[in-house]
């Protein structure tokens, strides 16, 4: 197995994106967000944030870990840092840098740290994307960890304050694999799913993510999604074309000039798809 821990805090070189409003526009078709600032290309949806992250990401990943290791990966975890709305006219620079390589008995978890800023250099969001490579054993711990965003086993006893179900069309994944550049086989090509053993063609975590995101800014934002300030998730286990996920959010008190709430989302068997989900809401 060859990760390259040399690299640990080393940045990708910058990627640079214009946002559009006809891109806005088809990212929140592609999930399916009926918010009229976000279908009418004039904000962008706050998962969006994770478009313009990929290319680098996947350029620092490739940095950073050789193919036999990244064919094992499957992405873990995504938390979002929102200090600023994107918007149609807005050109952005992002880079990544691989920060942290953690050993567990099953595998091994990667974290990738990214930022993204505007032409000004002032900083729009930060994120961390945590990989799990199934199977791929490396001895020890190094760099850093992930922000926490683990829900108070408490709340689970806890009626929701809210719950919202969403309907995943049949032809999901292609219109997100467009919209969001991700055009990965699992999520395109069943026979090549099934190969490496999932089910069939399974929904983009990201748009998983972005789906529960709805519910946030619907119950958590009052509908304005520019208060959403942080947006964490864990994926645990993959969502299927044609299912219905339903979202729970329970409120979790308080923070300087914000509230947060906790989140998960379960699929029609009552399993759950997204879990230890975190929101923090601006006042």
């Amino acid at each position: 197995m060859s990760i390259d821990l040399t690299r640990l805090g080393i940045w990708s070189e910058d990627a640079g994106h214009r946002v559009e409003a006809a891109h806005v526009a088809a990212y929140a078709a592609a999930t399916n967000d009926d918010h009229p600032r976000h279908v009418g290309g004039e904000v962008a949806p706050p998962v969006f944030a994770g478009v313009p992250i990929g290319p680098p990401l996947a350029a620092a990943a490739a940095q950073f870990m050789s193919e036999d290791v990244r064919r094992f990966g499957v992405h873990a975890e995504q938390d979002m840092y929102l200090h600023h709305a994107l918007t149609p006219g807005m050109v952005i620079h992002t880079r990544v840098a691989p920060v942290g390589v953690h050993g567990r008995p099953s595998g091994t978890t990667v974290v990738l740290r990214g930022e993204t800023r505007d032409d000004r250099g002032d900083l729009l969001n930060e994120q961390y994307a945590t990989l799990f490579l199934r199977g791929a054993h490396h001895a020890g711990n190094a760099g850093q960890r992930a922000p926490d965003h683990r829900a108070p086993a408490a709340l689970r006893g806890r009626p929701p304050m809210a719950s919202i179900s969403y309907a995943v069309d049949a032809d999901q994944t292609y219109r997100y694999a467009d919209a969001s550049g991700d055009h990965s086989r699992i999520h395109l090509d069943a026979d090549f799913a099934r190969s490496v053993g999932l089910p069939g063609i399974i929904l983009h975590g990201m748009c998983t993510m972005a789906m529960t995101s709805r519910a946030v800014v619907k119950v958590a934002c009052g509908g304005d999604s520019g208060r959403l300030k942080r947006l964490a998730v864990a994926f645990a286990r993959p969502v299927l074309p044609g299912q219905t996920i339903t979202v729970r959010l329970w409120a979790d008190g308080r923070l300087p000039g914000s509230a947060k709430f906790v989140f998960d989302a379960t699929n029609p068997a009552g399993k759950t798809v997204i879990q230890d989900g975190l929101a923090e809401v601006a006042d």
